[in-house]
């Protein structure tokens, strides 16, 4: 029996659910992360500059290449070991390299990425952070470190996956420009759960700081859309009354409205994707299954505080883009079937003004006709007369006779039939 022919995409929609293993770390090592998106037009951008800059990385240490088309690639570079993939609107890079320095969070790490190969890079730094992995059980000790390392303002420490390590940070810029982790785990933690601690804490950061995009197109469009609310709010405030012109007023709102729809168009992939980055940072925090370290505040606190509201207002922004485009779209409506009825209005009068001068000129034609039937019997007796007068001669009657008894049957002949086209024509 012959075999049933598979999917065209079938094995690469399998392979794409294991394309981005996680790194198994052995602990202590400490990793350099850092994300890369273009300025504008992110989606649209060509990937393969992307790879291009992944290769020239590689060949500076000799490593092997990534596969043609490939988003995702682990290997080896010198004594490190990097983990590149590429996202929607970013490519990162992760670098993994065993054992501690002195100097915790020490900015030579980023050192890996040479300065002339970033300089190129086809993007710009969205975030980067320093993440310093230890054997650690002692809680005494994890709170002096975390105390020493981070600002206690906007710290977050938890115990995270069942008390098998605790996670801290105070999501905060270092003086080399860098965010800054620390994880301390447990003797019973394993190399694969390190591993996904640290992609977690890596997701957590991008996608935070690919969400506040989203705030930042919000403020920016802030001046623009008040502006925009008062201007309609002007003009439906005008509709109230006895608007002059409402063509005039009905373009102006057709114009604020196709402004709205326009923001809304440039708008919307961004409102988009920060709810989805949004729910990647919820869905990431909850993973973790925090719980609080000595009173502590958990990374979810420090969102619900920080994040959140921001998240928020994105999305209130978008709302009042959306209500603000429908209150235009019911103005126009309104203010178009006011302009339809003032139009229906003038019609009528129009054709009331129609009517009454085709009732005058029926009056006219009328009284034109009855000086047709004069004219026309006048001519009709004279010829009938010039025919009658041989015939009338031998009957002895004389002209005036002869015309006195042609006229008054001509008149009526002439009537009836003019009376008959007329009718005819009604």
């Amino acid at each position: 029996m012959s075999q049933l022919q598979d999917h065209p995409l079938r094995y690469q929609m399998i392979n794409e659910l294991h394309a981005r293993p996680f790194p198994v770390l052995t602990v202590p090592c400490r990793a350099a992360y850092l994300a890369i998106k273009p300025v504008s037009n992110a989606v649209a951008r060509d990937r393969e500059l992307d790879r291009a800059h992944l290769i020239s990385l590689l060949d500076r240490y000799g490593a092997k290449h990534p596969q043609p088309g490939a988003t995702h690639y682990f290997g080896d570079i010198g004594k490190f070991r990097l983990k590149w993939e590429s996202h929607t609107e970013f490519v990162t890079y992760t670098i993994f390299e065993d054992g501690l320095v002195d100097t915790p969070f020490d900015p030579r790490d980023f050192e890996v990425f040479p300065a002339d190969w970033l300089a190129v890079a086809p993007g710009v730094t969205t975030t980067s952070a320093l993440i310093r992995v230890e054997a650690e059980a002692d809680d005494a000790v994890i709170e002096a470190k975390v105390d020493n390392w981070f600002v206690s303002e906007s710290l977050a420490v938890s115990q995270v996956l069942d008390d098998s390590a605790v996670i801290a940070g105070d999501f905060r810029l270092d003086v080399a420009g860098h965010m800054r982790f620390a994880i301390f785990v447990t003797p019973e933690a394993g190399a694969r759960r390190v591993g996904r601690v640290v992609q977690r804490v890596c997701e957590i950061e991008t996608y935070k700081t690919m969400s506040m995009l989203g705030l930042t197109r919000v403020r920016a469009l802030g001046p623009q859309i008040g502006a925009i609310d008062a201007r309609l709010t002007e003009l439906m405030g005008d509709m109230t009354g006895n608007v002059s012109q409402p063509a005039d007023t009905l373009e102006a709102l057709l114009k604020v409205s196709s402004e709205l729809e326009k923001t809304l168009a440039l708008s919307s992939f961004r409102f988009g994707a920060t709810g989805a980055y949004e729910a990647l940072v919820n869905q990431r925090t909850s993973i973790l299954r925090e719980e609080r370290f000595h009173g502590r505040q958990t990374i979810a606190e420090f969102m619900m505080r920080r994040f959140d509201p921001a998240m928020r207002t994105v999305k209130a922004t978008e709302a009042r883009l959306k209500t603000l485009a429908e209150r235009a779209m019911r103005a126009g409506d309104l203010l178009r079937t006011r302009v339809d009825v003032e139009r229906s209005a003038q019609n009528q009068a129009l054709l009331e003004s129609m009517d009454r001068r085709a009732d005058a000129q029926l009056k006219l034609q009328r009284t034109v006709e009855g000086f047709s039937v004069a004219a026309i019997s006048y001519y009709a007796v004279n010829l009938l007369g010039y025919l009658a007068y041989p015939f009338a001669e031998g009957l002895g009657l004389g002209k005036g006779m002869t015309l006195a008894i042609l006229t008054p049957i001509v008149l009526a002949l002439v009537f009836v039939m003019v009376r008959r086209m007329r009718n005819r024509i009604d």
